[in-house]
């Protein structure tokens, strides 16, 4: 299996979708495809957390969880590691230069 760069789902629990199709729920770490522990470094098969392949990690800091979200809680340090990620994509550029 091949690693991936980018992020998906691992859960606590599992909830059907609208559409019938599984969500995650619960407690929401991110994970990259092909390894066996998050980005926080939880080990998938101890902490029984179940792998969602086709949904992306694309959470963010700002994001507010609401009773009616399935979601109950984002890892703060998959946030954190997953924000790195993404401002790495972007290229790195000077905001403010020296004069």
């Amino acid at each position: 299996m091949r690693v991936t760069t980018t992020a998906a789902v691992a859960a606590s629990r599992e909830v059907p979708g609208d559409d019938g199709v599984r969500r995650p729920g619960g407690e929401v770490h991110a994970w990259l495809p092909g390894q066996n522990q998050t980005l926080c470094g939880l080990p998938l098969s101890r902490t029984r957390l179940r792998r969602f392949p086709h949904v992306p990690f694309d959470y963010s800091g700002t994001d507010v969880l609401t009773e009616a979200d399935p979601e109950g809680w984002l890892c703060p340090r998959c946030l954190a590691a997953t924000a790195g990620r993404r401002e790495r994509e972007k290229g790195w550029v000077r905001t403010n230069p020296r004069p």
